[in-house]
This record gives structure tokens, sequence and C-alpha cells, in this order.
């Protein structure tokens, strides 16, 4: 998963793209990076980290324009090299620098067609590299040495037709502007909005969530719709076009599951509603199957659930406390690669309050149980806190499958689930009791936002890819590269190369 966000201003926008950064930094923690352009020069610095450790006062101060695009991201297929930071640049045509959130799961096709059809060299395992050359070859087909908006839309409409998968993309062109598209299915989240300025003319922004626009005032317009490309020129001039001869709604439902921000709207859907709704079906679940319970606290585990979990305990009419604290400076464990770096980073982001478990049973909730090895350890550290019981829920259904376009899921035998019952699952982690969510609750819950919504991806629960080219060869593949024992030997890799460095 990765955040992405673009400016075209009347001022320096160096320091709101930093800022809106900062903001989408839950979406990716493994390296940042921002692309500005002054005139027609861009600059660019981009590297492995925290936005707030890759950016120093200094380098800020060489990032200058009136327009610029940025980039925060984790790697998909495990890869930690700084040389797949993005933003991206090719300088043909005409200079141009790219941020992608989605995975496209044909890239080994294209990157044939790109270096035998197309003659350009990839650099990188990224498919962000891919997508970019894909669509600078075809914004160089028309030929020109003035671009016009509708050549844009016309290297977009190709780009569609070209590739599959899951993309949400923001692309500067030097001197003229910046583009926003998405893919046909709108897997992947990305809106726009707009800031008056005192002179009376617009600042665009274009990003991920819907909150990166609120830190910075900008008036969140729409969603940038499936299919749908917008470009805005250096002066702020607005363009919208649907580029996509077919589109298919299907939004990634695990964003509100686990990856966006509760403050966030994505697709209309409020994401902090959405998890509201997600308790409320748990609670009701529980009081149909399970009217006896004997829970004496709700506990959420932090920081996600916490809005799924308050709603239950209001709807099962017992408490709802804060057990654990978390230490906010150690990333997420689900990003973390390679099992060992999880197990010991359980412990140090999470501290039990022994009064707030002792003699008690406790109903912990979490976001999704994914590889199960945080969820054990969490159950452990309960009853080591005193709990009486330790009951388990999860505002998701079982976590079956990988995800293939643009969450990194791991192979399918690291899942918890796969190939287990929901009993297997509990006895593996250690619970006296797992409610899961049911999937149709789930959907409901999100789809209660926006009734235009017809489906959504729910593909890592439910093994059914929206896209119609994911069979068990190109699954195999994935589970290749994303196995903990190849990340593993990639971080070993770029280790020794950096030190060649």
């Amino acid at each position: 998963m990765c955040g992405i966000a673009a400016i075209v201003s009347n001022q320096n926008v160096n320091q709101d793209l930093y800022d809106a950064l900062t903001v989408l930094q839950h979406r990716g923690q493994d390296a940042a990076g921002i692309a500005t352009c002054e005139g027609s020069r861009l600059h660019l610095r981009k590297d492995n980290g925290l936005a707030r450790d890759v950016f120093s006062s200094s380098q800020m101060l060489k990032l200058k324009g009136n327009m610029g695009i940025a980039h925060v991201r984790y790697p998909t297929a495990g890869c930690t090299s700084s040389a797949e930071a993005q933003p991206f640049y090719v300088n043909s045509p005409f200079g141009l620098t790219l941020a992608h959130n989605g995975n496209l799961t044909n890239t080994e096709e294209l990157k044939i067609q790109v270096f035998a059809d197309d003659q350009r060299h990839i650099n990188t395992d990224s498919d962000s590299e891919v997508l970019l050359n894909v669509f600078a070859h075809e914004l160089q087909q028309s030929g020109k040495l003035t671009l016009s908006v509708d050549d844009v839309f016309v290297a977009v409409s190709e780009v569609h037709k070209r590739c599959r998968g899951a993309y949400a993309v923001v692309v500067m062109i030097a001197g003229f502007g910046v583009l926003g598209f998405r893919d046909p299915h709108g897997i992947r989240p990305i809106v726009f909005g707009e800031r008056k300025t005192e002179e009376g003319s617009s600042d665009y922004m274009i990003a991920s969530e819907s909150v990166a626009l609120d830190v910075l005032d900008f008036q969140l317009i729409r969603d940038i719709a499936p299919g749908e490309a917008v470009f805005i020129e250096v002066d702020g001039t607005f363009h919208a076009k649907q580029c996509a001869e077919q589109i298919d709604h299907c939004p990634c439902i695990f964003e509100y599951v686990y990856f966006a921000r509760p403050d966030s709207i994505i697709d209309n859907i409020s994401v902090y509603k959405a998890r509201m709704r997600m308790g409320r079906k748990l609670a009701k679940k529980i009081l149909k199957e399970w009217p006896e319970h004997d829970i004496d606290v709700v506990i959420p585990i932090p920081d996600t659930s916490r809005t799924a979990a308050s709603q239950m305990a209001h709807d099962l009419g017992v408490k709802f406390r804060e057990g654990f604290i978390k230490n906010r400076y150690i990333g997420r464990t689900f990003i973390m690669p390679g099992q060992k770096m999880r197990k010991k980073s359980v412990k140090q982001k999470l501290n039990a309050i022994s009064l707030e478990f002792k003699g008690k049973n406790v109903l912990l909730v979490d976001d999704s149980v994914v590889r199960g090895t945080t969820s054990e350890q969490i159950i452990q550290m309960a009853r080591d806190a005193g709990a009486k019981k330790v009951y388990f829920a999860s505002a998701a259904p079982p976590v079956r499958y990988p995800n293939v376009y643009g969450i990194d899921m791991p192979a399918a035998h690291e899942l918890i689930a796969h190939d287990r019952t929901e009993q297997d699952v509990c006895e593996e982690i250690g619970a006296d009791k797992l409610i899961y969510q049911d999937i149709d609750d789930l959907i409901d819950a999100v789809g209660k936002g926006n009734s235009d919504i017809k489906h959504f991806d729910t593909s890592c629960f439910t093994h059914e890819y929206i896209t119609g080219d994911i069979d068990d060869a190109y699954l195999a593949r994935i589970e290749a590269l994303r196995n903990d024992g190849a990340q593993e030997q990639r971080n070993t890799e770029n280790i020794f190369l950096e030190m060649q460095e």
C-alpha cells in the first residue's frame, strides 16, 4: 500500500506536499519522495525512511516550484531498495515523474512489451516504473513538440487498454501540469479538491485520502471516478474526462477495514461510520449466537479497531476500556518485512494496563487477523496481565487468500486462516473464543454509506479477483516473491548493495 499526493498552486508547494505525506504516512513507512517543477526544471528528493527522516530543511529548500507530486511507500513484493522509492522519473517525452498506489497484474507481459515494442529500458523491479514507461510511450505517440490536454487524455485511454490491475496515479509533466487517473475498477482510492486563494484563483490537490486535503484547507470536490482522468494545467486550469471504454466500480473493502484513516471519506463513504457499522454487526452476531455471553469488558487493539470496538461495547451493554497503550514511535507490524521483526516488534509496540484485565473475561477486538502472530502474542499479553478468559473478535472475515492489488498480504500458506476452520484459528492464536465478521455483514456495513457501489473487491476473503486474470500460476509467482524467506533474502542483498555504495 502507498500514499500519493499532487498539488498545483500559485506558490511553492514543497511544504504542502511534505505535510500531506506526514498525514498519509500510515499508508507506507518504507520510503518517501517529492518531485517539484520550477518552470521547466524538475527537482526530486526520495529515499528510504519516514518523511521526517528523508527531507531535511536544506533539501526542502531545493524543492522549488508551484506544482509537484509526492509518495510514501511500502514494498508490495518486499523489496526495500531505495532505487524503488518514488516518484519515478523519465526524461522522454517532455520530462515525466510518476507516483503510483496499487499493483499491476500483467507486469511481466508489459515489461516485454516496453522493451521489445516501445524500446524503453526498465531499471528496477517496480511495476510503477513499468506503468510510467507505458504512459510515456503512449504520450510520445502524439508526435508533437507542444502537448494538448486531449493528448494527455488519449495517452491515459491507451494505458487503460494495456494495463491491468489496480492503479491510482499522479503524473507531473514538466512545464505543463499534473495528471491524476484511476483504473477502470477504481480499486485503490484517489480524490481531489480545491483551495481558493486570496487573489481569487484556485489551487488544486489530488491525494489518496481526503484527510490530506482537510489538513491543508482544500475542499474535497469528489473522488476521481474509475477510468477517469483529471488534469490541472500549470496555470490552474482544470480538466476532467472519462478515459476508459468500460468501467466496473469495485473499490477495495480492506481500505475501510484497516488501511484508511477513520477521518477519511473514500468513494463517498465515511471510514469512521463504516467501522462503527462493523462493530454493530459484530455485536448483533454475538447477541444472536451467544446471548448468554459472560464478557466483562471490550478492549480494542490500537488503533484501527477502536471505532468498531466502541460501538460493539455500546450495543452489547458492557464496559469499553483502553487496555493497551501503544508506543507511537514503532511502525505497523503488518507492514514490517520478515516474521522475526514482526514478533520482536509486538512487545515494543503495545503494553497492557493490568488493572483492566485482572480477573475479567475480556473481549479483544482487532480489525483483522492476517498471519495471526500479533493476535497470538496479544492474547498471551492479556493472560499475563491477569485476564480470566480472553475472547477475540475480528471486524473482518477470515483472511484466507493473498491480495494482488497493492496490499502486501503474504503467501497463502502464511495466512493463518488459509485451509483452516475458524475453530482451528481460535486454537492457534490461543483464544477462548473467536468471533469473525461475516462477509455479507462486512459488505453491508461498508456499502450502506454509498448505495451506488454495487460490489467491492473482497478477494482476500472470497478468492474472487475482480480483474479476471488471476489464476493459480499467478498466485504461485507472487507467493515466491512475498514469502518471508524471499523477503529476507532481498533485504540482505539490498543491505549488501548499499554497503558497497
